[in-house]
């Protein structure tokens, strides 16, 4: 069975793909889809599921983080039945996402649908030709003959990009440089970076251990002080990021990576609580706290004993 995919651009030009062949697992693509549609706009109607229906843009932002890095720790073990379901979950979060935008009016997923095709056929003028590329929004002037080559692809990419740039109506500011779409940690420190270039930094390193102490203060007393709710919560999350942005940038001065640094943590976090549950002979939840802070220093004595180096034997 042959089949095509017709796309309507801007100024009345269509696009025709190629004829494929099409398995009757192919062509049900779109109804499985529309039905993932239909399922989420259910969860978020009036009589969808309270937990949902609450979310909003920032309540399930975290979520996303969590399933991308999910989604790479599945590709990285090659593990493809489980990356099989990680799709499924970061593709909810767009549809979450699109979902909450529609009940706001502020645009639905065909939107978002309709914006990737443009942008696909807009940078791959080499693909489906430079008329439906400047149907689609191409205002750059390149070569769409790349002879197979990839590097003249991402030539003409990172050119079709730059004239979709909207020109800037206020100057430029030095941190426009530093990516917002990296895991905070780093981020952190590029900005101290660029801002220690005009020389708003901290002189030295001890100096961060004054400013960790400030921070950590202010934390208490938001944790203390602040009355429950909504206002509580944002003030105590707004001084434990500043608490963390002065660490990060207390590593920057160090020359350590902090992201690296808290990774290198959770992996030595996880071989001594492993090593606490294989060295009790009950349940962890069944222990005081003094004995759990026992188990936990002989972990560290035991994995700090195994990674020493062995003395050569004679």
């Amino acid at each position: 069975m042959l089949t095509c995919f017709v796309f309507r651009l801007a100024a009345g030009y269509s696009i025709v793909m190629e004829p494929v062949a099409t398995a009757p697992e192919q062509i049900s693509v779109a109804s499985a889809f529309a039905e993932s549609v239909a399922i989420m706009a259910r969860l978020r109607g009036p009589n969808g599921c309270p937990w949902d229906r609450e979310q909003s843009f920032d309540s399930i932002r975290k979520y996303t983080l969590e399933e991308t890095y999910e989604v790479l720790d599945a590709i990285d073990r090659r593990d493809w039945p489980h990356l099989t379901e990680e799709l499924g979950d970061l593709l909810l979060q767009v549809l979450f996402y699109a979902q909450m935008a529609a009940d706001e009016g502020h645009f639905t997923i065909v939107d978002v649908l309709d914006t990737l095709n443009r942008k696909l056929i807009r940078r791959h003028p080499h693909v489906f030709g430079e008329a439906a590329s400047a149907a689609a929004g191409n205002q750059a002037s390149v070569d769409a003959q790349v002879d197979g080559s990839a590097a003249r692809v991402l030539a003409n990419w990172e050119e079709i990009k730059r004239a979709e740039k909207k020109p800037q109506t206020e100057s430029a500011s030095l941190l426009d440089g530093v990516q917002r779409a990296q895991p905070s940690l780093s981020e952190a420190a590029k900005l101290g970076s660029k801002a220690a270039k005009v020389g708003f930094d901290w002189p030295h390193w001890r100096d961060l251990l004054a400013k960790i102490e400030e921070e950590t203060a202010e934390l208490v007393a938001a944790a203390e002080n602040a009355e429950p709710g909504p206002t509580r919560h944002a003030e105590i999350e707004s001084e434990l990021g500043d608490l963390l942005f002065t660490v990060v940038n207390l590593g920057r001065h160090l020359g350590i990576d902090a992201e690296m640094a808290l990774r290198g943590t959770n992996a030595r976090f996880r071989k001594r609580f492993r090593q606490m549950e294989l060295a009790s002979s009950r349940p962890l939840a069944d222990l005081a706290p003094a004995e759990l802070e026992a188990l936990w220093a002989g972990a560290k004595q035991r994995l700090a004993a195994e990674a020493a180096p062995m003395e050569t034997r004679s």
